[in-house]
């Protein structure tokens, strides 16, 4: 952390909501908020990996306050824990996380479906190290976009890490650029090219990024 951490967290958290807006005011079909610090480890009361506040939990709980459903594609190579544990019980955020497993944060097994009145709404997909294009295309075509047809959200938002990419130093992953163009893609369609808003996440090498 630095002096300016917390300033750069605010407007982290709130750039969210301000997609959502410009998209409702008809100046955009999608959103991308480029921004860190990165949100989805971050729990009610605890920061953590990287994450001051949740970026995209904060964007969900805005809209479903207003009566809206919302999906949450999480693609970042690891799990994210605070996402799910802040909606674990509600039926208005769907939550899905394909990752890396066994890795960090050491959670996101696929028993962990939800509680209450959200059982069913936590999805998880861990892959092992290595995977690549072929591997996530499968889990999209197979889980992730059936289940978002299934549940029918309003709202889309994409936890959207870059740490799965082949030259990133944490992720232990191989996804190209290429295999994430394929993935917004299919989400995009999934919503009739609108109500789709990605935050960036994770991504440690700035090249990869770019």
């Amino acid at each position: 952390m630095s002096a300016a951490s917390w300033d750069a967290a605010r407007f982290a958290a709130g750039a969210g909501i301000t997609a959502v807006e410009a998209i409702e005011g008809g100046y955009a079909d999608f959103g991308f908020a480029a921004v860190r610090p990165p949100g989805h480890h971050a729990e009610a009361a605890r920061a953590m990996g990287f994450c001051l506040l949740n970026n995209v939990a904060v964007t969900a709980a805005a809209l479903v306050s207003r009566g809206s459903k919302v999906a949450v594609v999480d693609w970042d190579a690891h799990h994210g824990n605070g996402t799910q544990e802040l909606f674990i019980g509600s039926p208005d955020v769907l939550y899905l996380s394909v990752h890396h497993a066994p890795f960090y944060p050491g959670t996101g097994r696929v028993e962990e479906v939800g509680g209450g009145l959200g059982t069913g709404t936590s999805v998880n997909i861990p892959l092992p190290a290595g995977s690549g294009g072929r591997t996530y295309r499968d889990a999209f075509a197979r889980i992730v976009l059936p289940v978002i047809d299934q549940y029918g959200p309003d709202w889309l938002l994409v936890s959207a890490g870059y740490d799965g990419h082949a030259e990133d130093p944490l992720g232990g992953m191989k996804l190209l650029a290429g295999d994430y163009e394929s993935m917004a893609a299919s989400l995009g369609m999934a919503m009739d090219r609108t109500n789709t808003v990605f935050i960036l996440e994770g991504g440690y090498n700035l090249h990869a990024i770019a």
